[in-house]
């Protein structure tokens, strides 16, 4: 074999493995991770879970009766509503400490955060009730948007456009302008609002709202621009020989749907299922059994492809193939785990860059 015949089949193997090599994520080089952050109720600590492993990668400690959280924009912070102190609790995304806590104006529940890092929502359930309203730069409680009723969850729409919350003692679902921070409209409904989430128009606005009701084991679809509801779905029954929970959430509690708004997945703390509903149809379109029991929240990695089912009565984590609808595995966690979020954390600092982006 020449020199020069070696040489071509050197470079020929070479140029195949850096072919064949996978590419290295950006989630990689710009020290970003997916995380899954899960709360637990009834204790002082809160999970970070890799959707990658299904692994906890991290514990964020002193925070009694954490509620609900968000991730900033950003991925600089985790902010956590604490029902200990009443408070809202900042948290560094890289060391998982806790470096602020802004005061709220009483005994908070689930929290959201705007589009544009600006602004978190937290829902308030201490009559007279509420959405306080955290500006994040300042660290500072600026106001609280009346509501008809307490407060038990506050959402941003997808469009980041407005923020929605939800009263189980007013029974109504109260929707203010996110840029104004005035309100839109209310619509008072027959039972108390539990979890929401929504889907959206081909334009990124809000289509539908998803809502949970007290006692009934489905939810209610209502029209954001109609204000109305049109239509509410009952879960399935249970299979023959299967056995109702009687322990964990309301009878159904948590929803999420899939970012491609195709697939709607709801938690049935009573049946002890995710179910599955194509969009728009709502029509049926799988069911996963939970080796976990009590399922209480449910969040989605963003490619949709798996759900995390929060399951309080086995303080654990269910983890679902949205497309096969299977549990696939268990996670432990802390004491009565109930709500949770998907967000992506600045797990490093950003790497330098000099003018010109190079």
């Amino acid at each position: 074999m020449t020199q020069t015949t070696a040489l071509g089949r050197c470079l020929a193997i070479a140029a195949a493995i850096a072919f064949c090599a996978p590419a290295p994520r950006a989630a990689d080089k710009d020290g970003k991770k997916v995380r899954i952050i899960q709360t637990n109720s009834a204790g002082d600590n809160v999970h970070v879970i890799d959707p990658v492993t299904n692994k906890v990668v991290g514990v964020i400690e002193g925070i009694e009766v954490n509620h609900g959280a968000a991730v900033a924009p950003d991925g600089s912070r985790i902010y956590v509503s604490n029902e200990a102190d009443s408070a809202l609790d900042f948290v560094d995304a890289r060391t998982f400490k806790v470096v602020n806590k802004v005061k709220l104006s009483g005994h908070p529940n689930n929290i959201a955060g705007g589009r544009d890092g600006r602004r978190v929502y937290v829902g308030i359930i201490e009559a007279p009730g509420g959405v306080d309203v955290i500006d994040t730069a300042s660290m500072q409680n600026v106001k609280t948007l009346p509501t008809k009723g307490s407060i038990h969850n506050a959402y941003v729409t997808p469009d980041g456009k407005y923020v929605v919350a939800g009263s189980i003692q007013g029974k109504t679902i109260n929707v203010f302008d996110a840029q104004t921070e005035q309100p839109a409209w209310t619509l008072e409904m027959d039972l108390g609002i539990r979890p929401m989430t929504f889907s959206a128009n081909p334009d990124g606005s809000t289509k539908w709202i998803f809502a949970q009701l007290t006692g009934f084991n489905g939810f209610a679809v209502v029209d954001f621009a109609t204000h109305k509801e049109i239509n509410r779905i009952k879960n399935p029954d249970l299979p023959p020989g299967k056995s109702i929970v009687t322990a964990g959430s309301d009878p159904s509690h948590g929803m999420a749907v899939t970012p491609d708004n195709k697939t709607l997945v709801v938690c049935s703390r009573l049946n002890n299922y995710l179910y599955s509903y194509s969009l728009p149809d709502l029509k049926p379109l799988g069911a996963a059994e939970l080796g976990g029991k009590g399922a209480a929240w449910v969040t989605l990695t963003p490619d949709g492809k798996t759900a995390y089912v929060a399951n309080p009565v086995t303080n654990d984590v269910s983890v679902i193939d949205v497309k096969t609808m299977k549990e696939v595995t268990r996670i432990p966690v802390g004491y009565v785990p109930k709500r949770n979020t998907t967000g992506t954390l600045q797990l490093t600092p950003p790497p330098s860059r000099t003018p010109g982006g190079r």
